[in-house]
């Protein structure tokens, strides 16, 4: 072997003792101290004191004859770091509208999240939204995210506004042994009758079933709806003070004592304090309940004129 050859398997056992333990210190179980400097008042001496380990601080500093003295965090305090502080932080307290996720201890600070129903946005915990009538709730909301929506489609509804309820499918009218009156919308489920009821009851009756529904879904604004109020009750109910949530409230008053004329007569009363929209929707649900009901009575007409098995 020449000489460069024992040079270079020299310098390469340097370098490999050299990377082996740089590998042992970074392994090493072992925590380094941390350390501070300060100036020792009695002598002007410059100091390296010991600094204090998460979950205690430092009420007394090293002295030329004495190590730092570290005391553990009163309960209600704490400190998350190396430090040399000479008492310890105070624990935070959650804000409104959050729950405790982790308590306080010697060496963390509270941890805190939206309570149930609620979600952060920019530091704000915020009440999860209602999913509107005719959407139903695709995702739930989190102390993190807000509710998700989505339309209800493919023979599913939402009759009422929540952040808990999915779009429900429509009842099957057949299933039940029963007659389809009034094809299901996202907003309300299908009406059905038996073959005695289609004898007996009006369209108007049938369309009772999802007028509450109805005007909460219109999206009626309160001057509008207290118009409709007025009207439905002949100028006997004050509505002045009324808001939305209340004129609905008269309105599903009005409605459990309605007759079949009054029922009838509401799509003109919609037009006439100007919700033609609303009007012209109930006349076209309620010429479609009474389309079903003739067909449907006068198939039973036949069936009963024809004997008994023919067809």
């Amino acid at each position: 072997m020449i000489w460069s050859d024992v040079t270079n398997l020299f310098d390469m056992s340097i370098l490999l003792l050299s990377v082996l333990s740089l590998l042992a210190l970074h392994c090493s179980p072992v925590m380094t101290k941390m350390t501070f400097t300060h100036r020792d008042r009695t002598t002007g001496r410059q100091l390296e004191c010991d600094s204090c380990p998460p979950g205690t601080f430092l009420p007394s500093r090293c002295t030329p004859t004495q190590k730092s003295v570290c005391m553990p965090c009163p309960t209600g305090s704490f400190t998350a770091l190396w430090n040399y502080i000479d008492r310890c932080l105070r624990c935070n307290v959650c804000d409104y509208n959050q729950v405790v996720k982790k308590a306080c201890t010697a060496e963390s600070d509270i941890e805190c999240e939206c309570r149930q129903g609620y979600f952060n946005i920019h530091g704000m915990c915020v009440r999860h939204s209602q999913c509107p009538i005719g959407e139903g709730v695709l995702n739930h909301g989190t102390a993190n995210q807000n509710t998700v929506c989505q339309i209800c489609t493919n023979g599913t509804y939402s009759d009422i506004a929540s952040d808990q309820q999915s779009c429900m499918p429509h009842q099957s009218c057949e299933a039940a042994g029963l007659k389809l009156v009034l094809k299901g919308s996202s907003w309300h489920n299908s009406v059905c009758a038996s073959s005695e009821e289609i004898k007996s009851k009006d369209g108007a009756e049938y369309l009772k079933e999802i007028l509450p529904t109805f005007f909460v879904h219109q999206k009626m604004n309160s001057r509008r709806l207290r118009q409709l109020v007025h009207k439905l009750t002949n100028g006997k109910t004050p509505t002045h003070h009324l808001g939305g949530s209340d004129c609905l409230a008269e309105i599903n008053t009005w409605l459990a004592s309605a007759t079949v004329k009054e029922l009838r007569d509401l799509p003109a009363v919609l037009v006439a304090i100007t919700a033609d929209n609303a009007g012209v929707k109930l006349q076209n649900k309620l010429h479609r309940i009474d389309s079903h009901l003739k067909g449907m009575y006068a198939e039973n007409e036949e069936n009963e004129v024809l004997p008994s098995g023919a067809k």
